[in-house]
């Protein structure tokens, strides 16, 4: 068989040349190249029943500014999150607006209980939350040793245990529990809670006993303010559009409120997920946090070793390791 002469050449070339994956070793994995490589079984759906979808009025050039909000399962802080589902329906955030926005801190919404004499009336159905509501109960397992939350997920009615990964952050002892980062007492009182990671939202109250409604809600927008947690109700995260909350002006007024209501960010709708016109399906899936790719995906994040990084940290703060979300494309 005739082989063109500058084939052959190269054909010469490749027969000595050095593979390249021994010329240079393969670069170390990182984080995004775990998420990448995660396999299909390794994500979950996220329910749009589950989904805060807020609508701000357009940007200044016309842009729709969409917030999507993921909220708490079962066990923690639901008296909180069946207000909310109960707000939505009301449609009562529909006019109200972003009105206290600080800097390296919240962005907050609703309907301005923060300036005097103008709070809107709530709906019926809004029940009050207690206190003892910002933790929920652990049990520790009695074969295993390991710690285990009650979801109240379980067939016939009856409580799920999921075990959850733990280790040691700065504030308590970090653990994820069904795809949500959370706190575990290291004092043994046997309690959980969710904790203020950036893109957290919260509910804003008075001061104690007051605990909120969930009708004045807020965003994380900086370094995780931890010292909040187990001081204010966490009921969910921003999963997408946390740009258009933190980009926002800072407020000038006492404690970051807008001085006049032109400065407000208008809200223009906030329904649940499931009730969004037909044709604007949202689907979201989180990478499961009981998943080897998980697993994978926290050693990695605590031990960078691919180019840029020279010195391993050997741990990661628990609002450091955000749980991985996507879109799913229809």
């Amino acid at each position: 068989m005739h082989i063109h002469a500058s084939v052959a050449a190269l054909l010469a070339v490749l027969a000595t040349a050095t593979p390249t994956s021994a010329q240079q070793p393969a670069e170390p994995p990182t984080p995004g190249s775990i998420i990448a490589a995660a396999p299909a079984e390794d994500w979950r759906a996220i329910d749009p029943a589950d989904l805060l979808v807020m609508d701000l009025a357009p940007d200044a050039a016309g842009q729709p500014r969409r917030v999507v909000i993921q909220l708490l399962p079962a066990p923690f802080s639901q008296g909180w999150v069946e207000n909310i589902r109960t707000l939505a329906a009301a449609r009562w955030w529909d006019g109200t607006g972003v009105y206290r926005v600080v800097d390296n801190w919240v962005a907050q919404w609703g309907a301005g209980e923060d300036e005097a004499g103008k709070s809107k009336p709530l709906p019926p159905g809004i029940t009050p939350v207690p206190e003892t509501a910002y933790v929920t109960s652990v049990l520790r397992g009695p074969e295993d040793g390991r710690d285990h939350v009650l979801t109240g997920r379980g067939a016939n009615g009856g409580r799920e245990e999921i075990v959850v990964s733990r280790w040691l952050d700065p504030y308590a002892i970090g653990a994820h529990v069904a795809g949500w980062p959370v706190a575990l007492d290291s004092q043994g009182d046997g309690t959980a809670w969710p904790v203020h990671c950036y893109g957290a939202v919260g509910v804003a109250r008075d001061l104690s006993p007051d605990t909120g409604s969930g009708a004045e809600l807020y965003a994380v927008i900086g370094h995780a303010p931890r010292q909040l947690d187990r001081n204010i109700a966490v009921v969910g995260r921003v999963i997408e559009g946390i740009e258009h909350l933190s980009v926002l002006p800072r407020g000038t007024g006492e404690a970051g409120v807008y001085r006049t209501p032109a400065e407000h960010t208008p809200i223009r709708s906030v329904r649940m997920g499931d009730a969004l016109p037909a044709g604007e399906p949202l689907r979201f899936e989180y990478l499961a946090t009981d998943s080897d790719s998980f697993d994978r995906y926290l050693a990695i994040k605590a031990n960078r070793q691919d180019s840029f990084y020279k010195v391993p940290a050997g741990g990661v703060d628990l609002c450091n390791a955000p749980v991985p979300v996507r879109r799913v494309q229809s």
